[in-house]
């Protein structure tokens, strides 16, 4: 059995790291084992302009603790007032690496997503000419959509119709939950890419509901059935390019999860290695780690591989924190239900 494994050291292709007090508190965690990470732009309010994304990415950078590297690859939160002059300088610039659609309502600070996808027409046939991707919270929002079919309805009403109507468009579906996404991006051309959590990886439906509620394991798209989450699996310790990590690590108060009305997310940015090494292991795929973790992702985005490695040791279970601070109020670190045998050393 392998006892140690060295890989390219991995980048996170969906991370929330927040603003203010936690975001000097999250952004170790993920800078800890991660080089690059695409960031998210949900901020309140929501990082729509150049200026706001050059402002954020000062922010992070100034927050980042003294001897660790990390580079934040910034996005824009795509409304339907957005610029397309504006994104198309900020790409020119290097100053982003993609635009995010966020469906109005969809999730954590969505208010400002989209609703009427012909006002966005504009933006994303400047995208399409210029290569940047388009990263999407792919679900609908509406209210006689199931909760569990949002994310197929949004692949056949809003993301197939996008795609074809802007066939140069390159387009990553953020966080897959269902054997739908898996489908749709292997049998889709070499344009469209897939981002895949940790928890769901781990979690199906069952484990949010059965024997009480869990909050911790409460997100947006919400875990689906078991045979969902097998697909997801499968997909990723395929090997197949079209699959790489995207944590979509979210951090929120215990005070804010832990609610009559709990905020949906899951912070797994500190435990993540180890959690996918047991997953790969489980599969016989460790020899696939490093393509999900650290090849497949930068392959899409047109960058080199990080030249630094990590290497994961296995060994007697390591010990995570439950919990870490976040300023204001505790931040509980997601727990896999599993006893976690390999160790990042370096």
């Amino acid at each position: 059995m392998t006892q140690s494994l060295t890989l390219r050291r991995p980048d996170d292709w969906h991370l929330h790291l927040r603003d203010g007090a936690m975001l000097k508190a999250v952004l170790p965690e993920s800078a800890r084992h991660f080089a690059r990470a695409i960031i998210m732009p949900n901020l309140v309010p929501p990082v729509v302009t150049s200026a706001d994304a050059a402002a954020y990415r000062d922010r992070i950078m100034a927050a980042l603790p003294e001897g660790m590297a990390f580079r934040p690859l910034m996005t824009l939160y795509l409304t339907e007032e957005t610029d397309p002059a504006d994104v198309r300088a900020a790409h020119a610039s290097g100053l982003i690496t993609a635009v995010k659609l966020y469906p109005a309502g969809a999730t954590t600070n969505s208010a400002s997503g989209v609703r009427d996808f012909e006002k966005i027409r504009g933006v994303l046939d400047c995208m399409a000419e210029i290569g940047l991707p388009l990263c999407t919270h792919g679900e609908v929002t509406a209210p006689e959509v199931d909760i569990f079919d949002r994310e197929a309805v949004f692949i056949d009403k809003v993301l197939d119709p996008i795609r074809r109507a802007h066939p140069g468009l390159r387009v990553v579906m953020e966080h897959i939950t269902t054997s739908d996404a898996v489908d749709y991006v292997t049998d889709a051309d070499e344009n469209l890419g897939a981002t895949i959590t940790t928890h769901h990886l781990v979690i199906n439906r069952n484990h949010l509901l059965v024997g009480g509620i869990r909050p911790h394991y409460y997100c947006l798209p919400v875990a689906k059935r078991a045979t969902h989450q097998r697909a997801l699996v499968k997909a990723a310790t395929s090997g197949a390019a079209r699959f790489f990590l995207g944590t979509d690590s979210a951090p929120h108060v215990d005070a804010l999860k832990e609610h009559a009305c709990g905020c949906a997310g899951c912070f797994t940015a500190t435990n993540t290695m180890s959690v996918l090494a047991e997953v790969f292991e489980r599969e016989n795929a460790l020899d696939r780690l490093e393509a999900f973790t650290s090849l497949n992702g930068p392959a899409y985005y047109f960058l080199a591989p990080n030249e630094e490695t990590i290497t994961l040791t296995r060994g007697d279970p390591v010990t995570y924190p439950a919990k870490i601070e976040g300023g204001d109020g505790p931040v509980t670190v997601f727990d896999p239900g599993f006893p976690l045998h390999w160790r990042v050393d370096a």
